[in-house]
């Protein structure tokens, strides 16, 4: 197939090699292009390139693909599961079991480790269960993407990835009127809240003799303005392993939703965290983050305010979040109207 740049998606193959108007060599023939990828030949302003035939669902035998989406939903309860009793166990005995949380975690990574589209695993990996099972499912997967996408090791990733399942258990101490408050918590609620990092930071350190998955547990809503929670630490006095699992959090809870919160759709809060990214969030973590994110936005369908429902088709390198949409043949660039916003995404 013969297709200009913008028309690429993470998983396409090339089948020739790619070259800028300079002659100088970019990709080869047989490169899976990611997110990076897609970026770079757009920044060689790049126009065309060759790559197989994209394989379908319905490209699929029934029984290969059931097997596959299985599998991969298999792992996904498996692990929504795991942290429930993760969760359970340290709120009754105090004590989090490094085997049960691997046996759970661990296989739900391995099976997304060749999935690259990680926009797709958000809108279709969804569960009925309580907010906070979810969050800590997600928040686990997304600080191991990001720290693949930093060029961690695949050890590294994993326990930064088991950082962030881990980052929340300690609200397993917080009463579940406060939980599940749907109003503004009192001042008194809200200390008792912020409470959670320091029960997970012992629940942690006390039963896995961890100190970095601790650390994890107890600067995730540390900020590095120094305005987050709860010793109000700055900068590099935060783990680094505690600003990654910090993004990570933050995408995740604005992406679902919550008690007293709706949920936002996934290009808008990406916004909100490049926003962030000026004094709360680390910023060269919350660009690779957003760099890796935003081409995994090309080819899906989103839904309008105004009524309309089109595909994204192309960022526009002006203004990342808020793309180019083809409407019926038609094309809407949405950065030229301030009035229109995407408010759903589908794959």
């Amino acid at each position: 197939m013969h297709i200009h740049v913008l028309q690429l998606i993470v998983g396409d193959r090339l089948i020739s090699d790619s070259y800028n108007t300079k002659g100088l060599h970019l990709l080869s023939a047989g490169t899976v292009v990611d997110a990076s990828d897609i970026m770079m030949l757009n920044r060689h302003n790049v126009e065309y390139v060759d790559i197989a035939q994209r394989v379908t669902e319905t490209d699929l035998e029934p029984a290969e693909l059931s097997q596959a989406k299985l599998a991969q939903l298999t792992c996904f309860h498996d692990c929504i599961s795991g942290i429930k009793d993760i969760f359970l166990t340290a709120e009754t005995e105090g004590i989090l079991s490094n085997q049960k949380i691997e046996s759970a975690f661990n296989p739900l990574i391995k099976s997304l480790e060749e999935e690259n589209d990680v926009v797709s695993l958000l809108i279709s990996l969804t569960s009925q269960d309580d907010y906070t099972y979810l969050h800590s499912v997600q928040v686990g997967m997304l600080s191991y993407y990001i720290a693949k996408w930093m060029d961690k090791s695949e050890k590294e990733a994993l326990i930064i990835g088991k950082a962030g399942y881990l980052h929340d258990v300690g609200k397993c101490k917080i009463p579940l009127e406060i939980m599940n408050k749907p109003d503004k918590l009192t001042n008194d609620e809200f200390s008792d809240m912020q409470r959670h990092t320091i029960y997970g930071y012992e629940i942690i350190k006390n039963s896995l003799k961890d100190n970095t998955l601790a650390l994890v547990a107890l600067e995730h809503h540390e900020r590095m303005d120094g305005t987050g929670y709860p010793l109000r630490k700055k900068n590099t006095e935060i783990h680094s392993y505690s600003r990654i699992v910090a993004v990570a959090d933050v995408y995740s809870a604005m992406i679902n939703d919550r008690v007293y919160q709706k949920k936002r759709d996934l290009l808008f809060v990406l916004k909100e965290l490049h926003r962030m990214s000026f004094g709360q969030l680390d910023p060269k973590i919350t660009q690779v983050f957003i760099r890796n994110m935003i081409p995994n936005f090309i080819g899906k369908k989103v839904s309008l305010s105004d009524g309309r429902v089109g595909t994204i088709v192309m960022t526009n390198p002006s203004d990342f979040f808020r793309p180019l949409i083809n409407i019926d043949h038609e094309f809407l660039d949405l950065s030229q109207l301030n009035g229109v916003e995407i408010t759903a995404i589908a794959v």
